[in-house]
């Protein structure tokens, strides 16, 4: 018995050895770090050719052992040491020191295991959150530090932690501090004081009312006042400021972390931490000062053909997917993009509170302050640059809080219909203007901006542009009832539109609506003879496609229907009725304006035989973009070409008639003018080497309209398609235009 017991004494002994061992060792460890600087005089060896990258390695893993021999959620004697006795912060103020060269590498590194390696929560107490306030404003302040590597996987552990507890993020973005750490930090002997202490395991610490389990000071809201600083603001490094110096890295891999860690921060936010974001931390500032320093640093002026082609730039990818074509400014319009693809994911994913603020902050600073007066410039080449990069901006924005400043700021937020007479000094009365622009280069990059807004996911784009004037239907006669059925109307010929003076004897229009347009039970006139007054509109002398198999019916009909099913799956939301409102017969004729927007297509639409062939295509892009929406107001005043338009009204369809007329006087002026316009087609299709000839753009403009008017045609049909499937929808051929 008395062996059996001299045996279980031996073994308690035992198990209680390693434990003394392990504090002894960390603590020889730690003093043998801070007899370096006491013994030291060499102070241009490296740190990591010194034992002090040993030394940390070997604290780091006797934390790690320890935590593994304990009971869950208890901290043992080394961890204890390690908070008591300010291991943590006085290892952070010898990295600030950079003594030896590289020691705030060793540090950056030391940091970062101990926090994702020891599974102890340690951001809760002060003597571990202190420092890593500290650690946080020596980084991210030199985007060329050598320590970039070992700042992101700093700021991606704490990240990592936040992650896992929401509610750090609040208590690391406020950045407390102790009336300790400021007498330190004006302490030139601050050093050798904090490293003779270490030594001493009796030194006094000062009671806190709140202790963790190991007798460390926790951070928590019930910190003394007299303890407590206010944030530093803007000019204080802090989580933010180091992520955001961090993505304006050199090193590729390095940023992307760093906007990775940032994007997290963002989508984890609870509420109080996304309040304390925007309203006490250089988030938003900070984010949008990088962004007007990209636009600024780009150049003055840059190619629109240029512009439009960075398709394949975005945060992720920054650079071009290829460097074929490289012009200059091309790496500054790459990161510029990025950075705003990048703004537009954050708000795309942040909290709410965060989204909205870095909205309005990005159309503040960058819309307003620095485009509009870019786009209101006297100088064609600012306006130019300036409406190419805002087009290739909404192409890229995808956040409903972004969309809604910007189209706040291109379109306002009224929703008044416009007079003739009104000549309002608006953003988005100037850029309608534009649109019609003695530059065609300008009229081109304004139309493409007005295209690209009309695709985004928005009521208020087409209803100010389009639909606060229609409402109403003030461009039909009243007086008397809409008819059931079109029997008794007017033939073509007698159609007032055909007979306005702008049309000779020689000219011979298209078959006759005989018999007189069909009708749906709903007084609606029938898909089929909307379709066949547009692909008839155009007069067979001067038609080229039907030498063309290629550029077939169908293949509008294909391109359409797709275009339509998008749109009509944006618009859904909004909850557009399908039907009419219907006409009040006693109601008193008022005059109708179809608003500056469709006054400016309409205007252009009528000179198409006059204009150059890319601004025309533009042209037709953009009142196609609007004939799709599935509004009946649309499809009544842009497609229909049987509506009984009041005096002095004219519609898309009396638009394009006009034209005709136009255009069967100036074909007598034209020698071999079919020959011609065979010849300018297959120019335009690459078929035949491109050469000027006599009335080039007058050719050029009678292949868009034939083309136009089959495409109306073709949405006419996508949008109210006879009974049964639709016979066009097979795959269409390549090759056409």
């Amino acid at each position: 018995m008395l062996s059996r017991l001299g045996a279980l004494l031996q073994e308690a002994v035992g198990a209680r050895e390693p434990t003394l061992d392990l504090l002894e060792a960390f603590v020889e460890h730690w003093k043998g770090i801070t007899h370096y600087y006491i013994e030291s005089t060499d102070e241009n060896t490296p740190a990591k050719k010194t034992d002090i990258p040993w030394r940390l390695k070997q604290m780091l893993d006797i934390l790690v052992y320890e935590e593994r021999q304990q009971a869950a959620g208890e901290a043992g004697p080394c961890l204890e040491y390690l908070l008591q006795h300010k291991v943590l912060e006085t290892l952070c103020t010898l990295g600030k020191a950079e003594y030896p060269p590289g020691m705030r590498q060793q540090v950056f590194q030391f940091f970062s295991k101990v926090l994702a390696q020891v599974q102890h929560p340690l951001l809760h107490y002060l003597n571990v959150h202190r420092p890593v306030q500290k650690l946080l404003q020596l980084g991210g302040t030199d985007p060329g530090s050598l320590t970039e590597k070992e700042e992101v996987q700093f700021t991606t552990v704490l990240c990592s932690k936040i992650q896992q507890d929401p509610a750090l993020l609040t208590y690391i973005l406020e950045g407390k501090k102790t009336s300790a750490k400021k007498k330190a930090s004006k302490e030139p002997a601050a050093l050798p004081r904090e490293t003779t202490s270490i030594e001493n395991k009796d030194h006094p610490h000062r009671e806190a009312p709140d202790r963790g389990p190991c007798g460390a000071q926790a951070l928590t809201t019930q910190l003394p006042i007299e303890t407590q600083e206010p944030d530093g603001g803007i000019g204080e490094s802090n989580l933010v400021t180091s992520l955001v110096g961090l993505c304006k890295s050199k090193k590729g891999r390095v940023a992307l972390k760093a906007q990775e860690n940032l994007l997290l921060l963002v989508s984890v936010a609870p509420p109080a931490a996304a309040a304390h974001l925007v309203q006490s931390s250089p988030f938003c500032p900070a984010i949008v000062e990088h962004l007007c320093h990209l636009y600024q640093s780009m150049p003055t002026f840059l190619d629109p053909a240029d512009i439009a082609a960075s398709e394949g730039i975005s945060w992720r990818v920054p650079s071009a997917p290829s460097d074929e074509a490289s012009f200059p400014g091309k790496e500054a319009l790459a990161a510029f993009l990025g950075w705003f693809d990048y703004c537009d994911h954050l708000i795309q994913e942040a909290h709410m509170v965060v989204a909205d603020a870095l909205a309005k902050a990005v159309a503040e600073k960058l819309f307003v302050d620095i485009l509009q007066p870019q786009l209101l410039h006297v100088s064609e080449q600012s306006i130019l640059t300036s409406t190419a990069l805002l087009t290739a901006l909404l192409r890229r924005l995808r956040s409903p809080a972004l969309l809604q400043e910007a189209v706040a700021f291109l379109l306002g937020t009224d929703l008044w219909p416009a007079a003739p007479e009104d000549s309002p000094c608006t953003l988005c009365a100037q850029l309608i203007r534009h649109c019609d622009h003695l530059s065609d280069e300008i009229s081109i990059a304004t139309l493409r901006l007005f295209e690209e807004l009309l695709q985004k996911p928005h009521e208020h784009i087409v209803r100010k542009l389009v639909l606060c004037h229609l409402e109403g239907r003030l461009y039909v006669a009243r007086g008397c009832p809409e008819p059931e059925s079109y029997e008794d109307t007017l033939d073509l010929e007698e159609d007032p539109y055909f007979t306005d003076g702008l049309l000779d004897a020689s000219f011979r229009p298209p078959a006759k609506p005989a018999p007189a347009p069909a009708t749906t039970p709903d007084g609606k006139t029938a898909v089929t003879e909307i379709v066949n007054s547009f692909l008839c509109l155009v007069p067979e002398e001067a038609k080229t496609s039907a030498f063309l198999e290629e550029t077939g019916y169908d293949t509008y009909v294909h391109d359409a229907y797709g275009l339509f099913q998008e749109c009509s799956s944006r618009v859904a939301p909004w909850g557009w009725t399908p039907a009419l409102t219907p006409l009040d017969p006693h109601e008193p004729e008022r005059p109708f304006f179809e608003g500056h927007f469709l006054q400016m297509l309409f205007d252009r639409m009528s000179r198409i035989l006059e204009q150059p062939y890319s601004l025309n295509l533009q042209v037709t892009s953009v009142l196609s973009r609007l004939a799709l929406f599935p509004h009946p107001l649309i499809h009544e005043y842009l497609l229909d070409p049987y509506i009984n338009l009041a005096p002095g009204c004219r519609s898309l369809f009396s638009v394009l008639v006009r034209v005709i007329g136009d255009l069967m006087q100036r074909i007598q002026r034209v020698p071999q003018f079919p020959g011609k316009l065979f010849l300018v087609r297959k120019q335009l299709m690459g078929h035949v080497p491109g050469e000027q000839l006599d009335h080039q753009t007058l050719l050029q403009g009678v292949v868009v309209l034939e083309e136009f008017c089959k495409e109306l045609a073709a949405i006419a049909f996508v949008k109210f398609p006879p009974q049964g499937p639709h016979p066009y929808l097979s795959p269409p051929p390549e090759g056409h235009i």
